[in-house]
């Protein structure tokens, strides 16, 4: 579930253009049949499947892209990001994160969000509930912080979180990889940045609880965090048949916001032999179900202006987002282009 902790940063972004060149979206087709034409997409995992991706798996499983005309694949994840993938026409659609998305738009990398997973971040900063020595965030100064791959976003919002509280922001960072979580529970780190949804619980299910200081009581913009990016040239060719997709995502989205445990099975029976703990599936998308999924209206999927640009800003005025060629940024991205709620089927 810690992809987005693996988010490549500026400095790897501002090669993906050159990368990838031209976005190619030869690979799309379509074909008629007495049902009316069916348009292939082909949809890129950032991870594993976990209950970020329920929706997806609910809208497979009930036939709801069938009916939309969409012939789905699902792309395995793979080391390349999704934004990389997408950007290539290897992929039309994909999972992604608002932070990497925004890197990705700096370089120029011709993507857009038509869908938030998230409505919050869920990924704070862990510790574990035994140490009484750390309170707050302030606490966490001269400590070892056990990094997992964090990306450079992820630094600078724990470290605004300390110093935001009162601390100097000062630890020392250690790399560890997922290998990050056993050293917390073993206390040979002080800390580690981990998604409350997923290492949280299953942090509590094999007995060794933490606590979280959420990144947005201490003055960090909130983000989507997890959203479906698409490829800018797919959309432009193919209007309809990207309306039908993100159509039935929603609703496989929705029904896993309103049905938690018979969308948790879903999951599940989709994915046979992937998950060793079925009880952290249901108990993590009962958690996503009620306080990530919908926005104030009890919607899936819609996203704003206000919270893309907040955090724009943010990664702008730390000097994180740098173009195509490495060079920083001299005014933050507007993030009305970062996004789209054009192809939601119902946002109330």
């Amino acid at each position: 579930m810690n992809r987005r902790l693996y988010a490549v940063g500026a400095a790897a972004l501002a090669t993906l253009v050159a990368l990838t060149g031209c976005a190619d979206t030869s690979g799309s087709s379509s074909s008629s049949s007495g049902s009316g034409t069916t348009t292939d997409v082909k949809f890129a995992l950032d991870w594993t499947p976990n209950t970020n991706h329920t929706g997806l798996y609910v809208a497979i499983e009930k036939g709801y892209f069938k009916d939309a005309g969409i012939n789905l694949t699902v792309l395995p994840y793979s080391d390349s990001s999704t934004d990389t993938l997408i950007n290539s026409g290897a992929a039309d659609f994909g999972i992604s994160f608002q932070d990497t998305a925004t890197f990705a738009t700096a370089t120029g990398v011709a993507n857009t969000s038509v869908f938030a997973v998230l409505q919050h971040n869920p990924v704070s900063i862990g510790v574990l509930a035994t140490a009484t020595d750390i309170t707050s965030p302030k606490d966490l100064d001269g400590k070892i912080f056990g990094n997992a791959g964090s990306s450079e976003s992820y630094i600078k919002e724990a470290t605004d979180a300390i110093t935001n509280d009162g601390g100097t922001g000062k630890f020392t960072s250690v790399t560890l990889g997922t290998s990050a979580y056993e050293a917390l529970y073993a206390g040979k780190v002080d800390f580690v940045g981990a998604f409350e949804t997923w290492e949280g619980l299953d942090a509590e299910l094999k007995g060794t609880p933490m606590k979280f200081f959420h990144l947005q009581d201490y003055g960090v913009p909130d983000l989507y965090s997890v959203v479906v990016n698409a490829n800018n040239g797919w959309l432009k060719d193919h209007p309809d048949a990207a309306k039908a997709f993100v159509g039935a995502l929603q609703k496989g989205y929705q029904f896993a916001a309103d049905n938690p445990k018979e969308a948790a099975k879903i999951l599940i029976d989709q994915n046979p032999g992937v998950f060793e703990d079925e009880q952290l599936v249901y108990k993590s998308q009962e958690e996503l179900s009620a306080n990530y999924l919908k926005d104030a209206a009890g919607v899936v999927g819609t996203q704003t202006t206000e919270q893309w640009q907040a955090f724009s800003d943010y990664m702008f005025k730390a000097g994180l987002l740098v173009d195509a060629d490495g060079n920083k940024l001299t005014a933050a991205p507007d993030a009305s282009t970062m996004f789209t709620n054009d192809y939601l089927t119902d946002t109330k």
